[in-house]
């Protein structure tokens, strides 16, 4: 995982990302970079535990399964736990800014939904 393009200025960067013995090019801003290698590194976990699981899923299948996994997971995660109030900023007490999350996760939607943009159709 390298990034080409990298610029402090929080422009966009382009990276280039390996999930599953696939290469892809992943455009995000460069303060976003460690988040969207992290949520590369959890996915391409995930869709290798499914892999091994089924020996006979192709790629596709196996990127799809892995959404749908973690996206029950998030929804069963948001209904189980009630929504905090809003945080307006970090401290040390531990509190979260729930608008830079929701921003932050958006972006890492964007750069999957990039990533995924013309690779061969599902089937």
């Amino acid at each position: 995982m390298t990034a080409k393009g990298t610029d402090a200025g929080g422009r966009a960067i382009q990276l280039d990302i390996h999930l599953l013995g696939r290469d892809y090019k992943v455009a995000c801003r460069e303060h976003e970079r460690a988040d969207l290698l992290e949520a590369v590194a959890f996915l391409d976990q995930r869709m290798r535990e499914i892999r091994g699981a089924s020996k006979s899923a192709g790629a596709d299948r196996i990127a799809v399964m892995a959404a749908l996994n973690i996206a029950n997971e998030l929804l069963r995660e948001r209904k189980a736990v009630p929504p905090a109030p809003v945080a307006t900023t970090s401290t040390s007490m531990g509190e979260i800014d729930d608008g830079a999350a929701q921003r932050r996760i958006q972006s890492m939607h964007t750069a999957i939904d990039q990533a995924l943009a013309g690779q061969e159709k599902l089937i």
